[in-house]
């Protein structure tokens, strides 16, 4: 299985790890870039020291291309782009905004450049503006959504642009990525399940939630900041929701979500913290390493494209 999106960022799989802030370290990029794949720093609203480590960490790790997602929203995107530029880094993704203003700088050093977007109007502007490649990322990705769902966004994405497109959002196995490739998408990003990645960070309270999760687990908060964020419901969200219920203002809810992230992801607190995950956390059901996920994946939606092909309407047997 190899599209162009391998071509271009000289991977073996087209699947890529999202840039997931606290928990896209060095392990977890490194396994993944190791296993095939596109893995990717996490900056977060790291400051520019760690990333600086992080990036030095992966490349003792592995010898196979890897990026750093840069969050726009961060207070060191200015430092953060800084030390990208001085460490060499060949690939960055962005998120958390339009990263138009920073492109020409990224194509200057030679940087491939992979933002996300959740709209087409976004996705013509930053292939306007230099972008190599896109995420189409629908709303049912963990973290911080659009208002479009990826099956309904993704075509419409590609066909807008002519660069490459990724599909991000509600893909956690081999369907999704011969699903993408049905709408035309040249590969996937999976953030959600990387989390179950024997390689992440996170901690067991935070994996094992995922875990037990189900279909309905998640719930959306947020809208009224006007930055929505998708978790797993648990005492934080009900907090959070009826907050926003009782009219409370946008400071008063972003300083009940100040660090819950790593309240659960670090240090395990899924009750108190914000455990963001996509709504495929119910196709979750054990912890592997990230290459077997890799190729658990690519097997799949090789197998599924090859009936697809061949015309047999007999099911796929799954693990």
């Amino acid at each position: 299985m190899r599209t162009v999106i391998c071509d271009l960022f000289g991977i073996q799989y087209p699947v890529i790890q999202g840039g997931m802030a606290w928990l896209g370290t060095a392990e977890l990029a490194s396994a993944v870039s190791n296993g095939g794949g596109l893995g990717i720093i996490g900056a977060g609203n790291a400051p520019p020291s760690w990333v600086r480590e992080q990036i030095r960490a992966t490349r003792e790790r592995t010898s196979r291309p890897f990026a750093l997602n840069i969050m726009l929203m961060s207070p060191f995107v200015a430092e953060v782009i800084q030390v990208a530029l001085e460490e060499g880094v060949s690939i960055v993704a962005t998120g958390g905004g339009n990263p138009g203003v920073y492109i020409s700088t990224f194509k200057e050093a030679g940087i491939k450049v992979m933002p996300v977007v959740s709209s087409v109007a976004l996705a013509k502007r930053l292939e306007r503006a230099g972008a190599d490649a896109l995420v189409a990322e629908g709303m049912e990705s963990g973290g911080h959504i659009g208002e479009i769902a990826t099956m309904a966004l993704v075509p419409q994405v590609v066909d807008s642009v002519s660069i490459p497109v990724v599909a991000a959002g509600g893909i956690g196995d081999g369907r999704g990525l011969a699903a993408a490739l049905c709408l035309g998408a040249q590969g996937v990003q999976l953030g959600t399940r990387f989390v179950c990645a024997e390689e992440c960070v996170a901690h067991a309270n935070f994996k094992q939630k995922l875990l037990e999760a189900r279909d309905r687990s998640t719930v959306v908060t947020g809208y009224s900041t006007g930055h929505p964020v998708r978790c797993i419901e648990n005492r934080l969200t009900r907090q959070f929701q009826a907050l926003e219920r009782g009219g409370a203002s946008v400071e008063e809810l972003e300083r009940l979500g100040q660090g819950k992230l790593e309240l659960a992801a670090i240090y395990g607190d899924t009750e108190n913290g914000s455990v963001m995950a996509g709504q495929i956390c119910g196709l979750i059901r054990e912890v592997k390493p990230a290459a077997v996920i890799i190729r658990e994946i690519v097997d799949e939606a090789e197998t599924i494209l090859s009936r697809l092909y061949q015309g047999l309407s007999s099911p796929v047997v799954r693990r």
